[in-house]
């Protein structure tokens, strides 16, 4: 354990799965309603660790670092900096729109996850496609983004009828909170369509959902369109490039809450709250790993294809 020889504590190093990682500061405070250190968040990761490393593995991660805890600046971070170990592995990304690549965090193993810690990360945004083939997604994600008067019941109706869709159309939907007030829903497809087609696959279904539901849900682009009381499915978070916080990371709020996976039963009474660095290791502890069969229950994603040329959805 770190000592208080100095103000934020005398380095700290973790074994971590044979790999030593060292946490300097580690009674840094990061999260201001109760006083978790830095030292916390990497124990928390470490309590999480077999999720933590399935939501991430081999995916490009871009990196939400909070250097002075979650009420300082936030840096948004896709390279790897100079210095990092030699066994961290990366995945080098093009954007041709600005002709340049970054080398971005490709997590394999929980040290990776712990050295991002030890860079002052609190939240982890990984893509939805893996580094074997970084174009063609192999994860949708259907984001329920409340707008500033929507109440969390308006949240968890949208969630129903999402599932009540995902259910007819044969798909396997994994929800979890997002950390605030949304919810975020993910299905594996297969890795046979590019970003385009499945943001395409995604609009058509939350078309769906807002047919069924169109007194809470907008699929409104323009924020300045929505009403301010819907839930906006936000099917452009399945564009290239475009990240959310993935199952497990802890997001930069000064309760320290977590995007937490849920059994679809629980979503009627749990609130975003009841899921922080504190109360998720004893949780985990007790039931486990919630995201533990996503990969192995595949959806194609022809069906939403079909429903977006029956809406004329352009390409």
């Amino acid at each position: 354990m770190a000592t208080r020889s100095g103000e934020h504590g005398e380095p700290v190093v973790l074994d971590v799965d044979g790999f030593e990682v060292r946490i300097s500061n580690p009674l840094r405070p990061y999260f201001s309603a109760r006083g978790e250190t830095k030292l916390d968040l990497a124990n928390y990761y470490v309590s999480v660790g077999p999720g933590i490393v399935r939501a991430l593995r081999e995916r490009p991660c871009m990196l939400h670092r909070f250097p002075d805890g979650v009420d300082g600046e936030k840096v948004h971070q896709k390279r790897i900096p100079r210095g990092a170990p030699p066994w961290l592995e990366t995945v080098r990304l093009h954007f041709p729109r600005w002709g340049l690549h970054a080398d971005e965090l490709c997590v394999t193993r929980l040290a990776d996850v712990i050295w991002a810690v030890q860079m002052s990360t609190v939240e982890f945004h990984p893509w939805n496609s893996r580094r074997a083939d970084t174009e063609t997604p192999d994860e949708w994600r259907i984001d329920l983004d409340p707008m500033p008067e929507a109440s969390y019941a308006a949240v968890r109706r949208t969630a129903q009828v999402a599932h009540e869709v995902l259910d007819e159309l044969g798909a396997v939907g994994w929800p979890k909170t997002s950390g605030g007030r949304g919810l975020h829903i993910y299905v594996r497809i297969t890795p046979e369509h590019g970003f385009s087609q499945v943001r395409r696959a995604a609009l058509a279904f939350a078309y769906e959902v807002e047919r069924r539901l169109p007194e809470h849900v907008t699929t409104q682009w323009w924020r300045k369109d929505r009403p301010g009381d819907a839930v906006f499915v936000d099917y452009n978070q399945n564009a290239r490039d475009h990240t959310i916080a993935a199952a497990y990371s802890v997001r930069g709020t000064p309760l320290g809450q977590v995007s937490a996976p849920l059994h679809w039963d629980e979503i009627e009474d749990a609130e975003p709250a009841d899921f922080t660095i504190a109360t998720m290791p004893g949780r985990y502890a007790e039931v486990g790993d919630l995201t533990a069969g996503i990969d192995e229950a595949v959806f194609d994603l022809r069906p939403l294809l079909d429903w977006a040329d029956r809406d004329a959805i352009p390409n």
